[in-house]
């Protein structure tokens, strides 16, 4: 079990670095996290992140430093948080495992084996055979599906926020070979604002969003797409068909997907939420609600996804509706990734975390 372990995070001063540094410090088994700023990222030329974030002045500084690898070395890192973009992350992970630390990616840069990687973001690697060896080396970051491996990883690729409550809905179901490949399965997703980054962007603004609900990236061509369909048939044999349109809420966090679920038999709601049950009987951060459907209020500020299912009445082939909710800046992303840091040290994986 590992006493004082000593952290990094690069990235501190967006709203997923901000979410991951306020659960280090608070996390009983680590020391205070250093914080590193990235070049030309929000904040640039701060000294401490209460410079970029006010209200965490007056708790005894958090101060920002440049990037060394020697003085992480020093200062007994072993343990470094990328909560940058993904090109920053692409260029920075291999430098990062060649001095011998452990990373845990935020970004979507390693989520995907390498063609598929090109086809979406379009990286320049500057050396493709450390890019293609340290791309074998990532692990998927969703406890629940790869928890062996995670334990062990030089490397986790945390997954992204709508992935993850989807596939959390859909995965019991595909492994039960319960999901007709033969029709579509369609997800409406909606996450509120900070989902977009902390980066400036006039449609992101407060009287742009107020009052507003609206799509984006329709016509199933979101950078997410790509990621959920390869995790879905490497783990749950599903190679049907997806159809995912993501809305934008007019609240600060949270996720909340509908998934319209084409079922290859008829199952009731009982049987249904018994399937999550047995699946996730040992899962701390997965309810499974009974007789209820998820709202925002039941995951906010909690690393948990909520998941709860309907029948489909007045249809002519079965079918069935799993409503999934998750806090996109904590399941979604820093608490998620708190919990993979957890399995990777051996400790239990909600220290630290309220699930």
């Amino acid at each position: 079990m590992a006493t004082g372990l000593k952290s990094a995070v690069l990235g501190a001063t967006g709203y997923s670095g901000l979410e991951l540094t306020r659960i280090l410090l608070r996390h009983p088994r680590l020391e205070k996290p250093v914080l590193l700023l990235r070049g030309g990222e929000n904040g640039a030329g701060a000294t401490d992140l209460a410079d970029v974030f006010p209200e965490l002045s007056g708790n005894g500084g958090y101060p920002l430093h440049s990037l060394s690898w020697s003085a992480l070395q020093q200062q007994g890192v072993r343990l470094l948080f990328l909560a940058t973009p993904h090109e920053a992350s692409r260029a920075l992970v291999p430098e990062a495992l060649a001095h011998g630390l452990r990373v845990i990616d935020l970004s979507g840069a390693w989520r995907l084996k390498q063609a598929q990687h090109r086809a979406i973001y379009d990286f320049q690697d500057s050396d493709s055979a450390t890019a293609t060896d340290v791309t074998e080396k990532a692990v998927y970051g969703l406890p629940e599906l790869n928890g062996g491996r995670i334990a062990s990883a030089e490397l986790v690729a945390n997954p992204g926020c709508y992935p993850t409550a989807a596939l959390l809905a859909l995965l019991p179901l595909a492994r039960g070979g319960l999901i007709d490949e033969t029709r579509e399965v369609v997800i409406d997703a909606a996450s509120g604002v900070t989902g977009a980054g902390r980066t400036l962007k006039r449609d992101l603004l407060f009287g742009e969003v107020a009052e507003d609900f609206r799509a984006y990236a329709a016509g199933n061509e979101h950078r997410h797409l790509p990621e959920l369909k390869a995790a879905l048939a490497r783990e749950g044999g599903f190679t049907g068909d997806l159809v995912f349109t993501p809305h934008l809420l007019p609240v600060k966090r949270g996720i909340l997907e509908t998934i319209h679920v084409p079922l290859a038999r008829v199952i009731d709601r009982a049987t249904a939420e018994g399937i999550y049950d047995t699946v996730y009987a040992n899962e701390p951060c997965v309810a499974v609600l009974h007789g209820a459907m998820p709202s925002l209020k039941d995951v906010v500020y909690r690393n948990r996804v909520a998941i709860g299912v309907a029948v489909v009445a007045n249809v002519r082939r079965p079918r069935l509706t799993v409503i999934a909710a998750i806090d996109n800046l904590v399941k979604g992303a820093a608490g998620q990734a708190i919990q993979n840091m957890n399995v990777m040290l051996g400790l239990p994986e909600t220290a630290g975390l309220t699930c």
